[in-house]
């Protein structure tokens, strides 16, 4: 997801700041690989998800299901209602409590770690940042600082409190920098990021003609310490394609309805809240 990018921004207070004028789900579309990447390499985030006892979450397994859910997730996270997000954190829940490091684990992790979950909403925030700027040009501070605050809600979908998130941009910068050299990629997450780079979920008539394509603009989305990390060249000219590839398409995406903007979130938000009202599973 991201924010579009205005000229000139309207006055406004925090409390009448509406969301669904600012998403752009193009950003899924580019932005969603990278983020699984940056969220994953923190070791223990990585692990958890590399030896889940939770098979029915695999997008390996069940891409067309994680994408939803992560979808959902999102959806929830940034256009639903205090009820809808206390809804899905109890169905998170329930599934995160199979989450956890066995003694045979090679780092330990727990789905319900705080700092783990903040990492990963850190990883939403950031990547949806840098999707914006490439897709709309940069975003004047007054939107940016709105947009800021209105994110935490990204952690505390999940179990992170309220004050973990810092404070304004400024921390936030500080927390991003101190927290992202620690991220690295061993051979056993490297070569799950391999299979999800090749889209190796997909069935041959699908992946093969955009794997391509997928594993080009996702390594131009990833911090360049991670591009390192996984043994990834990009070059000025990779850097200036994808940036006017992105421009293209958020200039033909800002100029749509909203809720064609709004795209797939609204639509999985309709779902969850479908699936709630007939007393189906929300993840």
């Amino acid at each position: 997801m991201t924010i579009l990018a205005r000229s000139r921004s309207p006055k406004f207070e925090p409390a009448d700041f509406d969301i669904r004028d600012y998403i752009d789900g193009a950003a899924a579309f580019y932005g969603a690989t990278a983020n699984v990447i940056m969220q994953l390499s923190l070791p223990p985030v990585g692990y958890g998800v590399a030896e889940s006892r939770v098979p029915s979450g695999s997008i390996m397994r069940h891409p067309v299901k994680r994408t939803r859910t992560t979808l959902t997730y999102l959806s929830v996270a940034l256009m639903g209602t205090d009820e809808d997000r206390a809804a899905f954190r109890a169905a998170v829940d329930s599934v995160h409590r199979h989450v956890r490091s066995t003694a045979e684990s090679p780092v330990k992790y727990n789905a319900f770690d705080r700092d783990l979950q903040l990492w990963v909403a850190a990883c939403l925030y950031w990547g949806s940042v840098d999707v914006m700027q490439r897709l709309h040009g940069p975003t004047d501070d007054e939107i940016a600082d709105v947009f800021y605050t209105y994110a935490h809600h990204l952690g505390t979908t999940l179990q992170v409190p309220r004050d973990m998130w810092p404070a304004d941009r400024a921390a936030f910068d500080r927390y991003w920098s101190t927290h992202l050299p620690q991220t690295s990629i061993d051979p056993t997450i490297k070569a799950y990021f391999d299979r999800l780079l090749d889209l190796r979920m997909l069935a041959a008539p699908l992946r093969l003609p955009f794997a391509r394509f997928h594993r080009w603009y996702t390594t131009g989305l990833l911090p360049e310490h991670l591009r390192t990390e996984m043994g990834m060249t990009w070059t000025p000219r990779d850097e200036r394609r994808l940036n006017r590839l992105m421009r293209t398409t958020g200039t033909i995406v800002g100029r749509m309805p909203r809720p064609i903007r709004n795209f797939p979130f609204n639509v999985t938000l309709a779902d969850m809240r479908r699936r709630q009202r007939r007393g189906k599973p929300l993840v």
